[in-house]
Parts: structure tokens; C-alpha cells; sequence
């Protein structure tokens, strides 16, 4: 079996295309692989199908480690613990009653963490309309105290 170079060309084409049915961002660099080894063809068309077929693997690994490695870096890193340091001193506007051992709402002036508005915990009774602090942040509630 003979691959030409416009074989290759038409998977490439193919692959990066195909990226808009899948969301995963992968297909591209196998795509992109393979229109490397379209690019050797057309410079050396004598290449065996097992050294194309080498070639379009490494190439596509080698982009989808970059990637992964040099342009996502942040991809696989955890958010833990930086909402903590972003919260606390935080002042807002409570806008239902929060009573002990219940959860209530607290809106804030700027968005606090990606949302405006976050649940809450007291240990005390605090009604609507009062102005509270965050002291701490304990999972996806803050717990708050009049301000």
C-alpha cells in the first residue's frame, strides 16, 4: 500500500476539522501531524509507509506533550485554597436571614470569586439587609459576622 502526499494532506484536513465535533482540543494535533508528514512527502516521496506512519505518531505526541506541558500549564493545577486569601475582610450585604446551623446569602459590591452573590453561614442570627464580613471560607460557603 502506497500513501501519497495528498493522502496525508486530506487526513490532516480531516482531523483538524473533525476538532469541531470534539471538544477535547485534541484531534488538531493529530491533525497537525499528519500534515507534517504530507509536508515530508512532498519532499521526499520515496518514504516507507512505516517511516510515515512513525513520523505522523511522533509528530502528534510530541504536539499534544506541548501542548499540555508549555501552553496549558494551568490546565491540571488545583484552585484549592486561593479563595481563602481572595475572601476574608470581604464586606457585603446580606440578602436573606442566615440563622445558626442554616445557610443564607450574602451579595457582594464586586464579584467576589467569579459570582456576586454566595451562601453563607453564621453563628449568629443576622436578617436581611445587614452588613457582614467574611472570616472564612469552609468549602463553597463563607461564614460571615456583622460587619
Amino acid at each position: 500500500m502506497t500513501l501519497l502526499w495528498h493522502h496525508w494532506a486530506i487526513l490532516g484536513v480531516a482531523l483538524v476539522v473533525g476538532e469541531l465535533l470534539v471538544p477535547a482540543f485534541v484531534l488538531v494535533w493529530f491533525g497537525l501531524g499528519a500534515l507534517i508528514v504530507a509536508a515530508l512527502l512532498a519532499i521526499a516521496p520515496d518514504t516507507s509507509l512505516i517511516l510515515q506512519i512513525l513520523l505522523w505518531i511522533a509528530s502528534s505526541i510530541t504536539f499534544v506533550f506541548l501542548w499540555f506541558k508549555l501552553f496549558k500549564p494551568q490546565l491540571h493545577k488545583t484552585l484549592a485554597g486561593r479563595s481563602q486569601a481572595e475572601a476574608l475582610g470581604e464586606v457585603g450585604l446580606m440578602v436573606t436571614n442566615v440563622e445558626p446551623f442554616q445557610k443564607g446569602s450574602v451579595r457582594f459590591q464586586t464579584p467576589l470569586i467569579g459570582s456576586d452573590v454566595w451562601e453563607c453561614i453564621a453563628d449568629e442570627t443576622i436578617t436581611a439587609g445587614t452588613r457582614v464580613k467574611v472570616t472564612n471560607v469552609e468549602g463553597s460557603l463563607l461564614r460571615v459576622t456583622k460587619a
